[in-house]
């Protein structure tokens, strides 16, 4: 899902997944469903040296479900050169 809804950054020569904060699972996700991910930029902190550490707000909703599968807090680091 992470391809097609945050956009790459110009002169990234390398990204790295530093994992989940908060992951919160809410409800299980029926085998046939249908899910969307929706993926919000909540900060950018520079790390310095071409470092900059990204942290998206994600929650994957189930079709017609009341409450979604999961919320999470999603960081990744990413190096410009």
């Amino acid at each position: 899902m992470t391809w097609d809804a945050v956009p790459p950054l110009e002169g990234v020569v390398m990204g790295v997944n530093y994992g989940f904060d908060k992951l919160r699972f809410l409800a299980p996700v029926p085998a046939g469903s249908k899910v969307r991910g929706r993926f919000k930029l909540a900060s950018v902190e520079d790390k310095g040296g071409g470092r900059w550490l990204l942290k998206h707000e994600v929650t994957v909703e189930i079709e017609g479900a009341d409450k979604p599968a999961l919320i999470a807090e999603w960081l990744g680091m990413q190096v410009v050169g």
